[in-house]
């Protein structure tokens, strides 16, 4: 009888705490990484725990990149930034990339538009030498809780997007206008098209910037 109370857990309660887990989509255990997890509605006190995972080698990668998106969501960009920027040496290859978007993000909440380009035109760098997503010519992404597959294709418009917003923040319309038009070349994209006619406007080439947004309106 002893024995089998072990097995399931220890009754009701020992069971609902090993289901704790598998409901909350957290690991199971007691390990720094795990504490943090489970103490997530406490940011202060699951940066505390982040911390010590990231120190004692506990899930670094995983421990890094949540805890720099606690930070981001209480507004602590510039921590989260520092954070990435001094501990993504312990992360694994493979965890580079998505530290990568999260930093660009980051550059873009708190208004480093310099380090926002400097970074997208490195990455575009690995797309053109073959480094992104691992070799692979797609990658799993996650948006809205589901999963889908992302092309080097939708990945490489999607970065020149984004650099052809920050060139927009710089007033750089030249260079956004460029951008722009050579991620429109690899997939269109109506939010892509209207920066481009915004572009062209601010340019004073208004009649190209209707036949942009005409173009939209059409498809």
């Amino acid at each position: 009888m002893a024995s089998s109370r072990r097995r399931g857990g220890g009754g009701v309660g020992g069971e609902k705490k090993d289901l704790f887990h598998v409901v909350h989509k957290v690991p199971a255990g007691d390990s720094p990484y795990v504490r943090a997890k489970h103490l997530q509605k406490q940011p202060d006190l699951a940066i505390v725990w982040f911390w010590k995972a990231i120190n004692s080698g506990d899930r670094v990668d995983s421990a890094l990149k949540d805890m720099a998106v606690v930070m981001k969501q209480q507004d602590r960009y510039e921590e989260a930034i520092e954070a990435i920027r001094s501990f993504r040496h312990l992360c694994s290859k493979q965890a580079q990339e998505s530290l990568d978007n999260l930093l660009i993000d980051l550059y873009k909440k708190c208004g480093k538009v310099e380090e926002q380009i400097e970074l997208l035109k490195q990455k575009l760098k690995m797309i053109y030498l073959g480094e992104a997503f691992n070799g692979k010519a797609t990658k799993k992404a996650r948006s809205h809780g589901k999963k889908f597959q992302v092309s080097i294709q939708q990945e490489t418009s999607r970065i020149l997007g984004n650099l052809g917003w920050a060139y927009m923040q710089q007033n750089n319309y030249e260079a956004a206008e460029l951008v722009y038009r050579k991620a429109q070349t690899i997939e269109p994209d109506a939010n892509r098209a209207c920066n481009l006619g915004l572009c062209l406007i601010k340019l004073g080439r208004h009649g190209e910037a209707r036949q942009t947004l005409e173009d939209v309106l059409l498809h």
